[in-house]
């Protein structure tokens, strides 16, 4: 039987679907590209946010059109289903099977069952551990992997369902992260980005404190590895170590990826963040100071119930007076389950849309301006692919985080190919977001 995926959501489920990818495959499915050659089709969904929930609605119905053609089964895992699995088995009759995430180690048990591959098997339970999984097919490309060095979240942001939908913060061993990290290192892959809702907080409840740091140095010794980032860092839990360990190290990535979600204490304070004004700035001026070339990424939220005017311009002067290189926002989104669901003073839609265009039009201006500095300066770069034309090779540095961060357009003039490292000197920006230089 031929099988065809559909991962919806973050990073941390594309690993998931990876995984499942891969389990698959051990039990001699073809796996294809394209959904009306599949027999069976698997969707991984997110259920995070109210957009994200109706991109995966929309995409299992549109999915289940296939099971007019040849498609004899659909599976629909993830987020959602943990989030709302009763409600979706009612109202979509066209799913065969729902998975929810807690059901993961049960999950080829459930699939078994379903499709009856093995009636031998049927009489027992066929249970593994699917967060230790090391095994699954890549679908990043030949360049790079993510690694999900833990799962779940123990914050308790008033906003936020992933502690409801996944848990509580839960770290994987040092030495699994380890072998894998090395298998990935052994079959090519030059990038290994760290990913977990929090990894700062890496370790914290296997070990009885953060082993980030720690983690990263014995990362740093596998040979093959080129580049290492983390993604998703804590204001509060980014130490003097870890910044020491990022400007030591020169596999690891200047680049700090740091969702500071607001500065306006008041409204950091109803969301239950840890950080306040002062120990962010504070943060954000160490990191320049102790590597001047650090990229800082951060995300912040617009919208949240009871934010003022005052609130969002002193996030909108903020913004303008950090600079940050690199920033994405998001509206509030109701989310039910969750305390902030419960206070009174929601904000208007046309506000949040509103906040959330002024504050993209403000980092647009910021990104160009950041831009304009790397005129001149020379960077290395991992060769992605070339454009369609073939007229230019499509690069990122240490600056870029893929599918997220800007592209370096690098003009064809040498023979080159994808994860090969090359230097460039850049020439001009290609728009707000990207660069196009020449290579050295």
């Amino acid at each position: 039987m031929k099988v065809g995926f559909v991962s919806l959501g973050c990073s941390k489920n594309l690993v998931d679907t990876e995984k499942t990818i891969k389990l698959f495959k051990d039990h001699d499915f073809d796996i294809v590209p394209n959904p009306d050659e599949a027999d069976i089709i698997v969707i991984n969904t997110c259920g995070f946010i109210e957009a994200a929930k109706e991109e995966a609605i929309n995409t299992i119905l549109e999915m289940a059109e296939y099971k007019d053609r040849n498609c004899k089964y659909i599976i629909v895992m993830g987020c959602l289903v943990q989030r709302y699995k009763s409600e979706l088995e009612k109202t979509l009759p066209e799913v065969d099977l729902f998975i929810k995430y807690d059901e993961y180690d049960l999950i080829w048990d459930k699939i078994n069952r379903l499709i009856n591959i093995d009636k031998a098997v049927e009489e027992k339970r066929n249970i593994i551990n699917f967060d230790e999984l090391q095994d699954r097919v890549i679908t990043t490309g030949e360049n790079y992997a993510y690694l999900k060095i833990a799962d779940g979240c123990s914050n308790r942001c008033t906003f936020c369902a992933i502690p409801n939908i996944r848990g509580p913060f839960k770290s994987r061993k040092m030495e699994s992260i380890i072998e894998e990290a090395k298998k990935l290192a052994d079959e090519g892959y030059k990038e290994i980005i760290l990913i977990a809702q929090d990894t700062t907080k890496y370790g914290i409840d296997l070990y009885g404190k953060p082993k980030l740091t720690e983690l990263l140095k014995k990362l740093c010794k596998i040979d093959k590895i080129k580049w290492i980032r983390f993604l998703y860092a804590y204001p509060e839990t980014i130490d003097n170590n870890l910044i020491k360990v990022v400007k030591k190290k020169d596999k690891i990535c200047k680049y700090f990826d740091i969702p500071i979600q607001h500065i306006s204490n008041t409204v950091l304070k109803r969301m239950n963040r840890q950080s306040n004004e002062e120990s962010i700035k504070e943060l954000i001026t160490k990191i320049r100071k102790e590597i001047p070339n650090a990229i800082i990424r951060t995300t912040v939220m617009v919208g949240f119930p009871g934010e003022t005017e005052e609130d969002f311009n002193k996030l909108y002067n903020f913004i303008k007076e950090a600079k940050f290189d690199k920033l994405g926002a998001f509206s509030y989104s109701k989310e039910e389950g969750t305390p902030a669901a419960r206070l009174k003073e929601q904000i208007h839609p046309k506000t949040k849309k509103s906040r959330y265009n002024k504050i993209m039009e403000l980092q647009k201006e910021i990104s160009n301006e950041n831009l304009n500095k790397y005129i001149g300066k020379e960077l290395e770069v991992m060769i992605e692919e070339k454009t369609t034309d073939g007229k230019y090779y499509i690069c990122r540095s240490y600056m870029d985080v893929p599918e997220i961060d800007g592209l370096i357009y690098l003009k064809n003039s040498k023979n080159l190919k994808s994860g090969d490292f090359v230097k460039c000197t850049i020439k001009s920006s290609a728009n707000e977001y990207d660069l196009m230089g020449e290579i050295v």
